[in-house]
């Protein structure tokens, strides 16, 4: 196996496991807070998508599939076109509406394409380029691309949880 057949099958899992976990919700389901202060699935799976949309743009120079394919408009979300979920407190998290589940499996299915089209194509030698020097050890792709694998595992894994507790 080579390191972009590594990662493409990393990138493959979480996209699976994101349809997956969606798949029979309603809108309600996806808004539903099941504690006071608990993040709703709508956030939870708009946040990891965000993340890897903004992080794999970084990586690959290009523009984020939010902006580029007027995901941002179809979303009309009140807030800034760059946010991503980071750091939201709960009012923002709320703010959170998603139109239809199919929206975040649209934009789900879109992102994925671009991660995969730049996984394809990964090369060892690509691992080692830094991107943020401000850290030490200096961010690189290779740390990066593990960096969302570990973000969207973590959120997938508590869109699951949120999903059986609706149940």
């Amino acid at each position: 196996m080579r390191t972009s057949d590594v990662y493409g099958y990393a990138y493959d899992q979480i996209h699976e496991m994101f349809l997956s976990n969606l798949d029979g919700l309603g809108i309600e389901d996806l808004h539903r807070r099941v504690a006071p202060g608990a993040n709703p699935i709508s956030w939870l799976a708009w946040h990891l998508l965000r993340v890897q949309d903004d992080h794999v743009a970084e990586i690959t120079g290009r523009e984020q599939v939010w902006t580029a394919q007027g995901w941002v408009e179809r979303f009309g979300l009140p807030f800034g076109p760059g946010e991503t979920g980071y750091g939201f407190d709960r009012d923002q998290v709320s703010a959170v509406r998603i139109p239809a589940v199919d929206s975040l499996t649209g934009y789900a299915g879109a992102v994925h394409a671009q991660s995969a089209e730049y996984l394809r194509g990964l090369t060892d030698d690509d691992l080692d380029r830094v991107l943020d020097d401000a850290w030490d050890p200096p961010v690189t792709v290779g740390m990066r691309l593990v960096s969302v694998i570990g973000d969207d595992l973590q959120h997938l894994g508590q869109i699951g949880y949120v999903r059986g507790l609706l149940r």
